[in-house]
């Protein structure tokens, strides 16, 4: 076990540095000469000027170079300083980022609990409400994130005057960006339920058990839904680790100030310390998650520890 979790974190730091490599060169390698935004946009600026202000960002310096200081800084907590707003790029984050946390926990809160009891729904019951569950998580999958946050502002926000429409970061605030970011993974988290219950139900102890005489809903919560726990939690994990990315363009349309509203501005400004730090957050916490996730998975499933230790 412990030889399993020293691979996991060896494999985590190396493709964090192989992220970070990506994410700084792409910055760099964007139109455009980060002088010209270093120096506010003014005009006439003098070959002098030029030259003294790469000097002072150390533009000249090789571009391993410029990695690895950028590199040894932000793993010092310095992610550099903001081009647009001459603050510190890590107090912007720190700032912002409790709204999109917010967000993203109340959006997990809202797909987890919809979206395995529609997949419970759906495998319990079966027939119709099986069919009505695919067919309404399908459509939900369907309707871009934009479309879905437009219907809801138009009918709660604007007509029903349920919840406010822009700006804060309080529960109803939050509520209608939660839904929009939630829609997707209902669907998901559903189907995943379904299909890992389904697979359940036909297994050889569950069908003892129901010859046994169990109540079947002793069975369905003992058996087939303990037993379907391993790839929906794990399914679970998976997509509220996206989430984040998901809040660029909910945040956006909400008027939401987090670090995905801050990543758009900051590419449309050409702020390359925070587009790079942004990007690296969202990664980084990716990684993270989807790693922790697959730690636990034997915690979670029996089997997949059998499997591993056979392995």
């Amino acid at each position: 076990m412990a030889l399993r979790v020293a691979r996991k974190l060896a494999g985590l730091v190396a493709t964090l540095l192989a992220t970070s490599f990506i994410i700084f060169g792409a910055a760099y390698a964007a139109p455009g000469d980060p002088v010209t935004f270093l120096a506010g946009g003014k005009e006439n600026l003098t070959p002098e000027y030029l030259a003294a202000v790469r000097a002072q960002y150390h533009l000249d310096d090789p571009f391993s170079v410029q990695y690895g200081r950028w590199l040894w800084d932000a793993l010092n907590g310095d992610l550099g300083r903001s081009f647009q707003y001459n603050d510190e790029v890590l107090d912007l984050l720190a700032a912002r980022l409790p709204t999109t946390l917010g967000l993203v926990a109340y959006a997990t809160v809202l797909f987890v609990v919809i979206g395995v009891a529609l997949g419970v729904l759906a495998a319990v019951r079966g027939g119709r409400t099986d069919s009505t569950v695919v067919a309404g998580t399908t459509f939900a999958t369907s309707v871009p994130p934009f479309v879905a946050a437009t219907a809801l502002i138009s009918v709660f926000g604007v007509q029903l005057g349920w919840f406010p429409v822009a700006g804060g970061g309080s529960f109803t605030h939050l509520t209608l960006p939660a839904i929009t970011l939630a829609l997707g993974a209902v669907a998901i988290i559903s189907r995943v339920t379904r299909q890992a219950m389904v697979e359940q139900r036909e297994l050889d102890h569950v069908t003892v058990a129901r010859a046994s005489g169990l109540a079947e809903r002793l069975i369905v919560v003992r058996h087939v839904f303990r037993g379907a726990l391993g790839p929906v939690v794990t399914m679970c994990g998976l997509v509220s680790a996206g989430m984040l990315a998901g809040t660029v363009t909910v945040e956006t349309v909400f008027g939401l100030s987090g670090i995905g509203s801050l990543l758009v501005g900051a590419i449309n400004t050409h702020d390359f310390p925070v587009t790079q730090a942004v990007l690296l957050l969202m990664v980084v916490a990716y990684i993270t998650v989807t790693t922790l996730v697959e730690l636990a998975q034997p915690l979670i499933d029996p089997r997949a520890r059998i499997e591993r230790s056979r392995a």
